[in-house]
């Protein structure tokens, strides 16, 4: 398995997770329960599951309410995508 393979396997099971948990969180919130905390949700898009987190964003319904998830998770999907061009551009 090369090193683009396993780039690309690690980005769908982080997007896959960050999508899930902020189901899971969302469905904690309704039941009032124990809650994942921001700062968690944060770091899975921050470590390559924006794209998931935000899906899961909308699809859920959560966070959609709250302006630094609104502004803040696009913006580190856009970051994340120049740094991707960046170190692709660069070979």
């Amino acid at each position: 398995m090369n090193m683009l393979n396993i780039v690309v396997l690690y980005l769908i099971l982080i997007n896959i997770t960050g999508f899930t948990v902020m189901g899971i969180d969302k469905r904690k919130a309704v039941k009032h329960r124990w809650r994942v905390r921001e700062s968690t949700l944060f770091l899975f898009a921050l470590i390559g599951g924006s794209a998931g987190s935000i899906l899961g964003m909308r699809v859920f319904h959560h966070k959609t309410r709250h302006w630094y998830f609104v502004y803040g998770m696009p913006l580190i999907l856009i970051l994340q995508i120049l740094l991707a061009m960046l170190i692709l551009k660069r070979g």
